[in-house]
């Protein structure tokens, strides 16, 4: 593995990732990787795949020159139209994206509890 290329590649995507306000996580799931092996590549400790480099560009909306150091004549892949990402919402928060993973590896019947609790809570914040 060239160590500099993965540390060069992790450094810009970190930056890339807070300047959209995302978490690892949030890019992890974005483009299919487990959070854990993400933020070894952000710390330099691996490459990409091929395939997820291309996701990661996309995700990030970088072009791909930007993540591996390369000169300026190279472009970014096209935006993927992604249900998640369509509208950027004001409650769009890392705790907001954090509960809403949670929430999707949830069974129907842990679903209708959560939406209970979360009702309950509700009516006795008032």
């Amino acid at each position: 593995m060239d160590t500099e290329l993965a540390s060069m590649l992790g450094a810009a995507s970190r930056a890339a990732r807070v300047r959209m306000g995302l978490t690892q996580a949030d890019v992890a799931e974005r483009i299919g990787m487990a959070s854990e092996v993400y933020g070894r590549l952000e710390r330099g400790h691996m490459l990409p795949s091929v395939q997820n480099l291309r996701r990661l560009c996309t995700v990030l909306n970088v072009p791909p020159h930007e993540l591996l150091g390369l000169g300026e004549g190279f472009t970014a892949p096209p935006p993927v139209k992604e249900k998640a990402a369509a509208k950027h919402r004001e409650d769009d928060t890392p705790e907001m994206r954090r509960l809403m993973r949670n929430l999707r590896k949830l069974t129907a019947v842990q679903l209708k509890l959560m939406n209970l609790v979360a009702s309950a809570m509700q009516h006795k914040k008032k």
